[in-house]
């Protein structure tokens, strides 16, 4: 039997990368989905591929950085499902200019607003139906440069998911009476879309050593398969091929 039957789970960022790929495992186990981000032909297209496995999907595009636009899509998915079991914040982005000396301000507020205010969106969203049903888990997809500060990350991406991490501590610490969890997962370098904005672009082939979505979806059902007496605040991934950085990188 499918092991995530009868769960409902929301997934930002889900028409690409890591998104996606946890759709489509979610899917393949079950469960049924509402599929978060700003492109609607993506989600889309990534609804009807769980269709197709068998999931019940629900596409709500929307940036999350717009907490009207979250309380609204998440007013409408609980008034569809009642409830919300599993919440993935993988939505984010990156920018170009990433050092301090070339930092604008509203890249900025940019990056703060999606990868950091938009996950605290998504969370006030879910935490009240999960208060009261008893109990949630929230995986939040940070970055290893939410524990250690790199300029090949930037200034904004590296404040952004540290702020992540300590989000998803203060979960544990004061959601636990609750029955509420968090894990925040924490790759280093990753294939996914978001190295298309790398002031350097990385070769296709180094990209093929890199951690997959895939790998990432994974990491998700091992966290999420657990019972609800056992915790996971933090999971530190890497690629195993350790890249070395091409001239210019920092970090």
């Amino acid at each position: 039997m499918p092991q995530f039957t009868d769960k409902i789970v929301w997934i930002t960022g889900a028409g690409s990368g890591i998104g996606r790929a946890t759709a489509l495992m979610f899917a393949s186990e079950g469960a049924s989905l509402a599929l978060m981000g700003r492109r609607p032909e993506p989600l889309e297209a990534v609804a009807e591929a769980a269709r197709e496995l068998g999931a019940t999907a629900e596409v709500a595009p929307l940036d999350i950085a717009e907490r009207p636009a979250v309380e609204a899509a998440a007013k409408s998915l609980l008034e569809r499902w009642e409830r919300v079991d599993i919440l993935i914040n993988n939505a984010g982005l990156n920018i170009t200019q990433r050092r301090l000396d070339a930092l604008d301000p509203g890249d900025w507020d940019k990056v703060i607003g999606v990868n950091l205010t938009g996950a605290y969106n998504l969370l006030a969203a879910v935490l009240p139906p999960m208060r009261r049903q008893g109990g949630g888990l929230i995986v939040n997809i940070s970055s290893m440069a939410g524990k250690r500060v790199s300029g090949l990350s930037g200034a904004a991406y590296s404040a952004s998911k540290h702020g992540m991490n300590a989000l998803s501590e203060t979960v544990n610490q004061e959601e636990w009476r609750n029955g509420i969890r968090a894990t925040a997962l924490c790759p280093g370098e990753v294939n996914t879309e978001i190295l298309d904005r790398r002031p350097i672009p990385v070769p296709p082939e180094e990209r093929e050593r890199m951690i997959a979505p895939e790998d990432l979806a994974e990491a998700v059902r091992f966290v999420a398969a657990l019972p609800p007496r056992t915790t996971i605040p933090e999971m530190l991934l890497m690629p195993t091929h350790k890249r070395e950085h091409q001239p210019g990188e920092t970090g």
